[in-house]
């Protein structure tokens, strides 16, 4: 009887990685939907009124009527911390949509027209990426008497140029492929190669680019609030509240504990999925 042969891998033939997402990206996916729900919903979940003030009351250990305790005003940690969530939200969604729109279109424009339309928005990118961005919004925020939608702003202009540099980078490898050509050799408008040809090319770079920035934007802006460049005072939001509770650290840990973990965990969940997706759209031919 003969030994059957093995059968072996053709080497050439590229091997499909696995996008079954792992437990670990389940859970990411799970904090984040949960923070999605806590935005939408934010005023129906709260058990109680986060800005409700009870003086008989201040600096409550954690209990089953309040979950994370209260602050030195009364007010419930846990509801403030669900009340927050809107703020944390919305303002890294606008900078990272709107980095995206903004920087993927100066980026394709730059990498394909290559020449001077390259060396005038390379180097608006050089000069922006030399401005120490945390500085400016201090200044011009301090300057103007800041405010959030002010913060979102500027932190909006400081972002564009990362993107415009990295989906450049990426347009610059597809113009040189065959299919590029072969869509210049058809007539294709130059529009259309790029919206249509080439962005769905480097779409896996773009997408998880754009999770590394709602991560970066939701610590800077937390950041910010922490040091009274963002929301008024006594706005429920995770830095604005991290700020208040390092002073009852031995009073109440929880109040700011809570919102420095809810802070971390929605960065690095975002930053996890984004490595996910970038995996998933490239086995699918989203890349190069």
């Amino acid at each position: 009887m003969s030994a059957a042969v093995p059968q072996l891998e053709d080497p050439a033939r590229p091997t499909r990685r696995s996008t079954r997402p792992s437990w670990t990206v389940l859970a990411c996916l799970v904090i984040v939907v949960g923070v999605v729900v806590m935005t939408v919903l934010g005023s129906v979940l709260a058990p109680q009124d986060p800005g409700a003030q009870n003086v008989s009351d201040v600096l409550a250990s954690p209990s089953a009527g309040h979950w994370l305790g209260t602050d030195e005003l009364g007010r419930d940690v846990f509801s403030r911390l669900i009340a927050g969530t809107r703020t944390a939200f919305i303002g890294p969604l606008v900078i990272t949509v709107g980095s995206m729109l903004i920087g993927n279109l100066l980026g394709l424009w730059s990498g394909y027209k290559r020449g001077a339309v390259d060396a005038v928005v390379m180097r608006w990118v050089d000069f922006m990426w030399a401005l120490p961005g945390l500085l400016v919004i201090v200044v011009v925020a301090g300057a103007f008497g800041g405010g959030y939608w002010m913060a979102v702003a500027l932190l909006l202009v400081l972002t564009i140029p990362f993107d415009t540099r990295v989906i450049r980078g990426a347009t610059l490898e597809q113009v040189l492929l065959p299919y590029v050509e072969a869509a210049r050799a058809l007539g294709l408008s130059n529009r259309r190669i790029m919206l249509f040809h080439i962005w769905p090319n480097v779409s896996a770079t773009a997408v998880a680019n754009a999770f590394l920035t709602f991560a970066g934007a939701i610590v800077t802006l937390s950041g910010l609030s922490f040091l009274g460049f963002g929301v008024d005072a006594g706005s429920p939001d995770w830095g604005l509240m991290l700020k208040d509770g390092t002073s009852l650290l031995f009073e109440n840990p929880a109040a700011a504990l809570g919102p420095g973990v809810m802070i971390v965990a929605t960065a690095i969940s975002m930053n996890i999925i984004g490595d996910w997706m970038y995996e998933a759209l490239s086995s699918r031919g989203g890349s190069k």
